[in-house]
């Protein structure tokens, strides 16, 4: 039985809460920290968790002998010093996207866990939805051919007092706007399904919240080692919240939600469609198994599995920090309005938070501070909508 503790108790809090009571024979919920309290109170009766210790401070858990696992769901500046000081404890981590503000705290969560023996996974739920984990399947199977194009849309959609939340759209807090926080579902996939990019530009625009430091919608694009390009639409701004991953192939178009269109040429170099390339593929994507759990609840399976077996999971910290860099990359190319090249060395003034806040642009600035907001439901995207 894996003994589990959930450190902040807001909105992303009952996803992870939900995963771990779907594995009642594998886990149990033994402590929820928040330093609201009463939040963490309310959520302790809302689910039921009976035996659930309640502490107003993440330290105050450090000693505690019955804890194996901790999920971190703070805001995203205290991912690194939450994380560290567990697995120092030596204790397994499973930290929410983004899994830190900036590369340097990735690299200082990556050498504890390293150093301690412990197991870091970073929260990436939807490469556990099943468009996207067929999408994967089908790409490797080589039908589509070689990506030579990737369009990938993330668009969410926030209200004006979504950023009035007292972590929410600062640079010091939240590290970040939609590129960071909303895209880095996507950006995660795409890495998955390409690998890094060489080379990085980007625009950064706020249009609709001007109660945030932060960007609400960002457009980049990368070239990859091949030469193959890839845009991503970063967006809280885009009524209906439609999220796509299009990759194009040599051979073929495959799509998560599912599509997929092949052309072949006409003696003049028009197309025709290659309606047998088509049915391949389409025989091929159904006939993949459903995964036996999704989203959250199929990552959170995933690592247990890793503890119990003595495993990996499938998404790690080298994962998250290829994430976090690119993000990084999209940053610091659309604030000084030039073309970016990967890796990102340590002596980048990007590669520290307090690099990144001195020499990103302010938007706006903060002018509410609300301690909490409604809790009223959120929205997860791609097939995990609520």
């Amino acid at each position: 039985m894996i003994r589990v503790a959930v450190i902040g108790t807001g909105n992303i809090c009952p996803a992870h809460i939900s995963a771990y009571l779907a594995f009642p024979e594998r886990c149990k919920i033994v402590a929820l920290c928040d330093i609201y309290p009463e939040k963490a109170e309310r959520m302790k009766a809302r689910f039921s968790l009976d035996d659930a210790r309640i502490y107003d401070s993440h330290k105050k858990m450090l000693d505690c002998e019955d804890i194996d696992l901790v999920s971190v769901c703070t805001p995203p500046y205290t991912h690194a010093e939450i994380a560290i000081d567990f697995m120092r404890a030596h204790k397994n981590v499973l930290v929410e996207k983004p899994m830190a503000s900036s590369l340097a705290e990735c690299d200082a969560m990556l050498e504890t866990e390293a150093a301690c023996g412990v197991t870091m996974g970073v929260i990436a739920q939807n490469r556990f939805t099943n468009d996207v984990w067929k999408l994967k399947k089908t790409l490797d199977s080589g039908l589509a051919g070689d990506i030579v194009h990737a369009t990938v849309d993330s668009l969410w959609w926030r209200g004006h007092c979504y950023y009035d939340l007292w972590w929410r759209g600062c640079w010091s807090r939240e590290g970040g706007g939609c590129t960071l926080n909303h895209a880095v579902h996507h950006i995660d996939m795409l890495g998955w399904l390409m690998g890094t990019p060489e080379r990085v530009t980007a625009v950064l625009s706020n249009v609709s919240h001007d109660n945030a430091e932060v960007e609400d919608i960002s457009i980049a694009v990368m070239k990859y080692k091949n030469g193959a390009l890839a845009q991503i639409t970063s967006s809280v701004v885009d009524h209906g919240e439609e999220q796509k991953v299009i990759l194009q192939g040599k051979e073929a178009k495959i799509a998560a939600p599912w599509s997929t269109a092949a052309s072949i040429s006409k003696e003049n170099g028009f197309p025709i469609r290659n309606t047998e390339l088509e049915k391949q593929l389409c025989d091929f994507h159904d006939q993949i198994p459903d995964l036996a759990h999704t989203g959250h609840e199929g990552e959170v399976d995933n690592v247990l599995t890793a503890l119990e077996t003595g495993g990996r999971p499938l998404i790690v910290g080298v994962d998250g920090r290829r994430s976090v860099e690119l993000i990084t990359a999209i940053y610091k190319a659309g604030f000084e309005e030039r073309t970016v090249t990967l890796p990102l060395s340590k002596d980048d003034p990007f590669y520290t938070a307090e690099g990144i806040q001195k020499n990103v642009k302010h938007f706006y600035e903060k002018t509410t501070s609300a301690e909490n907001l409604a809790d009223v439901g959120i929205t997860l995207g791609m097939s995990e909508k609520k």
